[in-house]
């Protein structure tokens, strides 16, 4: 009993060493080279196969293919690499990662710990002491880091060897495809439980090397720890970017893809891997064949995966499909009514009617003020960007024929108020992101004006709705007049307040500001309103043109 509560001891305190050193190497290394793996990441991608290589030697560097899929993942949910590149990073990675079963079978086991490990951490720790804020400390911290790397692999092959000798683990053999799935299991569990695939392919090779496991379930438990890596991308993009959950998406199925084809071909991998081993000259012991077979595996798995690259990567743009994204898409835009101008026009008034709802949507998010809008906002201006390019390329595809001159007209009349609608929702997110908060107005009398033209923007802003039966440009003409004559007073009378210093000049210059940009974005809807008022569009049964097109006083700023 109490040597076996000895081992346990040995196995966990083991494997504690392994993934103190694993974290202890990543993050020494991230921080003595950030911007370069940064620089690697965003730069060295500009294909599939590129980003191939570049995950491969990162991940071999930062010794985390966890590490790297992460920040893979927070790359494309900050929009800095597209899915589409950063799916090479992802196959790379899993070759990377390779890297750590290579240590522990060609060096772990072959050192003199005392002679080699310990100097090592030694040297690292006084390195990261004395390095202060340069980069000496971090790499003092991952030399360290690799020193306790050695002392652990050290310690779990004692403890794996005298778990050998005090409890009979013959039970502990692959039987059947029952056994192999149930080694698998184990792989799969223990990544998960430690969130580190290096540190389970790490206790799988000392496992095996001590006789603890047969070959075949050492072999299962590393397909297991292969596809367990997964769950860190699978935890990191809760809450992510659509993009970045395809990311993850991708990550997961090249893994389980790639585990199931060597569960298949298990007997023909192992051939594989012998006849490497002759090859390279290589010593033939478990720790060397399952380090051989985790990297001819994943080394399939990229070339299964590669060819069908694109095929992935738009089975995944079609899925996780946000709100947002949904909003941005054209809905009436299509190759079959473009041969028609008529047909072509009427389209895309119906798209219009969505940008136009976007932009009023955002208007009064914007009027609302309300502090916690800016991610709804931004999401908002994203969808009607994407829309509004769709129209932009829509028109000018429809301009490569044959055009009439009211067709001519009517086509760059859509395209202005498309620009105008995007300068007012430019202005909406402006307001929101340089907000006055108007309560600090000790006069009461200029809270209320200031309030009044709020209101009256509101107003205005829903009245700018094409898709209303009873929508009037001429209504609107009249709102934006009257609006004008409120920022006029109520700019006449801050000036007042300000010269004669009941109110901090800083706080009127703001709340100037900030009643331009309402106004200015009111009135670039208004605009876009009178475009799109006298463009006709064909009814169920006839042409309808209810234009009455007036003149928008422009005023001043």
């Amino acid at each position: 009993m109490q040597q076996t509560l000895l081992i346990s001891g040995m196995l966990a305190g083991g494997l504690g060493l392994f993934l103190l050193a694993v974290s202890m190497i990543t993050d020494g290394l991230k921080s003595a080279a950030g911007d370069a793996l940064r620089g690697l990441l965003a730069n060295w991608t500009r294909s599939p196969l590129h980003g191939i290589f570049t995950g491969l030697m990162i991940t071999a560097i930062v010794q985390s293919s966890s590490a790297v899929t992460v920040a893979t993942i927070g790359f494309v949910n900050a929009g800095l690499i597209g899915m589409r590149r950063a799916l090479g990073i992802v196959y790379g990675s899993n070759i990377g990662t390779t890297m750590t079963g290579w240590l522990v079978a060609i060096i772990g086991f072959k050192i003199n710990v005392d002679a080699f490990a310990l100097p090592m951490i030694g040297i690292g720790m006084l390195l990261h002491l004395t390095g202060g804020e340069g980069k000496r400390a971090p790499i003092g911290l991952a030399l360290a880091g690799f020193g306790l790397f050695f002392i652990g692999i050290d310690v779990l092959k004692d403890a794996f060897e005298g778990l050998v000798t005090t409890i009979d683990l013959g039970g502990l053999a692959a039987q059947g495809v029952g056994g192999i799935l149930s080694f698998v299991g184990i792989g799969f569990l223990m990544t998960v439980l430690t969130q580190s695939s290096s540190a389970a392919i790490a206790l799988t090779l000392t496992a095996a090397s001590g006789g603890a496991v047969d070959i075949n379930a050492a072999a299962a438990m590393v397909i297991g720890a292969n596809v367990g890596t997964t769950s860190t991308a699978a935890i990191a993009v809760i809450g992510a970017t659509s993009n970045a959950r395809r990311v993850a998406s991708a990550h997961i199925i090249f893994n389980v893809v790639t585990g199931a084809v060597a569960l298949l071909i298990l007997p023909l991998l192992f051939w594989i891997v012998t006849n490497a081993e002759s090859f390279f000259a290589l010593e033939a012991n478990p720790a060397v064949t399952l380090a051989m077979f985790h990297s001819v595996f994943n080394l399939l798995g990229v070339l299964l995966m590669y060819p069908l690259n694109d095929r992935l990567a738009s089975f995944l743009e079609k899925r996780f499909v946000t709100q947002e994204e949904s909003e941005s898409l054209p809905r009436y835009l299509d190759k079959t009514v473009a041969v028609s101008p008529d047909l072509a026009v009427n389209a895309l008034m119906l798209e219009m009617q969505r940008v136009a709802g976007i932009a009023r949507t955002m208007a009064l998010q914007a009027l609302g003020h309300e502090r916690s809008i800016g991610k709804r906002m931004a999401s908002n201006f994203q969808a009607l960007s994407k829309l509004a390019a769709a129209i932009a390329d829509f028109v000018a595809m429809i301009e490569r024929g044959v055009l009439g001159r009211d067709i001519s007209a009517q086509l760059r009349g859509i395209l202005s108020a498309g620009q105008y609608l995007l300068i007012g929702a430019e202005e909406a997110v402006a307001i929101v992101r340089e907000q006055t908060d108007i309560s600090a107005l000790g006069d009461i009398d200029l809270r209320e004006m200031v309030s009044e033209f709020h209101a009256e923007a509101i107003k205005l802003v829903q009245l700018v709705n094409p898709e209303d039966a009873a929508f009037s440009y001429a209504d609107c003409v009249m709102r934006l007049e009257q609006m004008q004559t409120d920022y006029e007073s109520v700019k006449f009378a801050l000036m007042q307040a300000g010269s004669e210093l009941r109110v901090p000049i800083p706080l009127i210059i703001d709340i100037v500001d900030q009643n331009s940009r309402i106004r200015r974005m009111c009135r670039q809807l208004v605009r876009a309103m009178e475009l799109l008022d006298e463009i006709p569009r064909i009814g169920d049964d006839e042409w309808v043109d209810d234009s009455s097109p007036v003149t928008v006083d422009e005023g001043g700023s």
